[in-house]
């Protein structure tokens, strides 16, 4: 049997991994449109590379009057101590010599200003008598926010009224380096192919029941046949799905949203004044990934600051592909949900065409609000993030994630973001498992999943203190991230 998956991002390339891992006979090939693994989405300044699990987050945990709801948050958390327990396998396997060219300990910090004080101090009172959040700490006291955060604080007002949550064992994730090294050891020791400089234009299904995939590469068109098929391809997977002629495509339009952030390099020196991920709370009206946040980024051993993203309407469907490839992928049963999105979100696409002309000046007074005095300290300059896709299921706009397994489970695909790569192992299990049920009878399949996971389920990480802690402080100490209690034991610093 084979599999072919479409796309060598951090998904596909994820997926790849844990197949070929517990089903070693399963024959797995990728194609991938660019010319290398991770280079889309998860190449490194085309996201902000926070190790999302709702630290700092405050759209993970929304408001209803006094209701602070923290369900989502405790979900994401859990899903990327998941992650994290795939990612201390590839370590101790020797897929990944150095956790630190991908994982990077980095502080994940809320702050607020005044009108959000009460809001953020309940948000501290339920999540930290949660485990999952038992280091987090709260302050409203300047010089200690300053301690923490110092860039964000140094040029502003002491007689300003601010608030501030952290939580130090935070991470920055360089998910383009994680997919290369990923890539490489799939083709190296798992008999992983994979065909670069390969667009994928059509799919369907033969009269056999195989699927036909129709691709282009340098050479010519060229097809191949798979048994199992799963589509990953970021924006790309939309007309795809379009294409396939699968029953659910009609419930499902895509809709395309960009980003650009402002950058600047920075010294290793001035890295450790910071060491940071701060968020802030969004403009009412805006999207989720609109989140104003200014994070420390490790990248091929060069330090940054990135401060954004601001969004816009960018109609296309992947970074580097034009209008024309959206604009063919729309079907007539896609406008009736296009139109009503536009008429029930009207304030947000109004936010989103206006973020779209927003020029370098306005992008730094952005930074000056958020940063009083940053922009004058730092060489920033504007770098264009990666394109998201966000889902319009049912005429409804979905902020998030959904896997689609077809009832014969032959055909699978990604849709949606957020919070997309820092969640990709647990969420590629489940599609594995959910595509081959039988894994759950096979004894070679059930011990490498203990290997890979060895506490895969949610609920016990939620529920459960003593395994939460058993597991998460084993990764962090294979990931070299260090946690609160074992650097008191050594007496180490951060």
């Amino acid at each position: 049997m084979n599999l072919i998956i479409i796309g060598a991002g951090i998904m596909g390339t994820t997926l790849a991994v844990l197949a070929k891992e517990m089903v070693p006979s399963l024959e797995v090939t990728i194609l991938e449109r660019l010319d290398g693994p991770g280079a889309g989405n998860s190449w490194a300044f085309n996201n902000a590379g926070t190790g999302h699990e709702a630290n700092c987050e405050l759209n993970y945990t929304p408001v209803d009057e006094e209701v602070i709801s923290v369900e989502k948050a405790l979900k994401i958390h859990a899903q990327f101590n998941v992650a994290k327990q795939f990612w201390a396998y590839l370590v101790r396997k020797g897929a990944i010599e150095d956790p630190t060219s991908f994982i990077n300990p980095t502080k994940h910090c809320t702050i607020v200003s005044e009108p959000s004080i009460n809001m953020l101090r309940l948000r501290f009172k339920e999540m930290s008598a949660h485990h999952f959040f038992e280091h987090m700490k709260y302050s409203e006291d300047f010089d200690e926010i300053k301690s923490w955060i110092p860039f964000t604080m140094e040029g502003r007002s002491r007689d300003e009224k601010m608030a501030a949550t952290a939580i130090e064992t935070g991470t920055d994730v360089n998910f383009g380096a994680l997919t290369e090294q990923m890539a490489a050891y799939a083709v190296r020791e798992l008999g992983v192919q994979i065909e670069f400089g390969t667009h994928v234009r059509r799919v369907h299904r033969s009269p056999a029941g195989q699927w036909l995939i129709e691709a282009q590469n340098d050479a010519g068109p060229i097809q191949h046949k798979a048994d199992v098929l799963f589509v990953g391809a970021g924006g790309g997977a939309f007309p795809i799905l379009k294409k396939s002629l699968m029953p659910f495509r009609s419930r499902f339009t895509g809709f395309p949203v960009g980003g650009r952030f402002l950058q600047a390099p920075i010294t290793a020196e001035q890295a450790e004044q910071y060491r940071a991920k701060t968020y802030g709370k969004a403009e009412v009206g805006a999207p989720p990934m609109s989140v104003p946040h200014l994070d420390l980024r490790m990248v091929d051993n060069q330090h940054y600051l990135l401060f954004g993203p601001f969004a816009s309407f960018k109609p296309v469907l992947e970074k580097g592909r034009g209008f024309f490839d959206y604009l063919t992928s729309l079907r007539l049963h896609d406008i009736p949900g296009l139109l009503n999105v536009t008429l029930e979100h009207f304030p947000l696409v109004k936010y989103l065409v206006s973020e779209s002309f927003k020029g370098k000046k306005s992008m730094f007074a952005e930074l000056e609000k958020f940063a009083p005095g940053l922009g004058d300290k730092f060489d920033w300059a504007p770098v264009e993030a990666g394109q998201r896709v966000q889902i319009i299921k049912d005429g409804a706009l979905q902020m998030g994630t959904e896997i689609i397994v077809s009832t014969d489970r032959t055909y699978s695909t990604l849709l949606g973001a957020s919070p997309g790569a820092s969640v990709s192992p647990e969420v590629m299990l489940r599609c594995l498992e959910r595509l081959f049920p039988s894994l759950g009878n096979d004894e070679h399949a059930s011990r490498k999943k203990l290997e890979l996971f060895p506490e895969d389920n949610l609920d016990v990480l939620a529920h459960n203190p003593d395994r939460y802690r058993e597991i998460r402080d084993s990764v962090n100490q294979t990931l070299g991230i260090i946690t609160p209690e074992s650097n008191a034991v050594t007496g180490g610093n951060e």
